[in-house]
């Protein structure tokens, strides 16, 4: 966890870079993809030191940052088909939700496969979609870092990476469920009409001469 004098610009971090993601997703990708490498290793390295610990612990989630940055941007593709897992593994637990039980790690992997192999044939929509939803999600707990929610706050600053995309980060308050869906969807159909670019792929091949 990040001591407290860092858990405002944390969150700040998370409020920008998920309003970045959630309206110019697409067209942003490979800095959308930095955003969150860096915010992913920042997390992931930092975790390692305690609270008191403050010098080593900046250093390491600068370090990590870069390094999470670096693996994703370079990984582009890879980071293509990890959206379209992510966009997968979500609509099976949704589904599954739905019901009252988890999916099967069977179904999971099926899924996440489907997703990986879709987003890489459809990557504009499967990208679109992505980068709004987790854009929103990342927007709205930083949001609430910042308003004061203690929830969002850990989740700013956490010790365990994951707990950055809380599955609930404000209990008892489903608000924030439609909060992140409309945002969502505002994302996509900005992305869709306005800052999504042309159709197709992301990268556009080069006209032969």
């Amino acid at each position: 966890m990040l001591p407290a004098t860092y858990q405002i610009p944390a969150a700040i971090v998370l409020l920008l870079g998920g309003a970045v993601a959630c309206f110019f997703g697409y067209r942003l990708f490979r800095i959308v993809l930095a955003i969150f490498g860096f915010i992913v290793g920042a997390f992931a390295a930092s975790s390692v030191f305690g609270v008191s610990d403050t010098g080593p612990m900046i250093v390491a989630a600068i370090v990590g940052g870069l390094i999470g940055a670096g693996i994703l941007i370079g990984a582009y593709f890879v980071g293509v088909a990890l959206a379209g897992a992510v966009i997968g593994a979500v609509t099976a637990n949704l589904l599954f939700a739905a019901t009252g039980q988890d999916p099967h790690f069977i179904v999971l992997i099926l899924f996440t496969i489907v997703g990986a192999a879709g987003a890489m044939y459809l990557q504009r929509y499967f990208i679109i979609v992505f980068t709004a939803f987790g854009g929103a999600w990342t927007l709205i707990v930083g949001a609430m870092a910042l308003a004061g929610d203690r929830t969002a706050q850990a989740a700013a600053a956490a010790n365990d990476v994951w707990v950055a995309y809380p599955l609930d980060p404000a209990p008892g308050q489903r608000w924030v469920l439609l909060a992140w869906i409309v945002l969502g969807l505002m994302g996509t159909g900005v992305q869709l009409g306005w800052t999504g670019g042309e159709k197709g792929r992301v990268v556009r091949r080069k006209k032969k001469s």
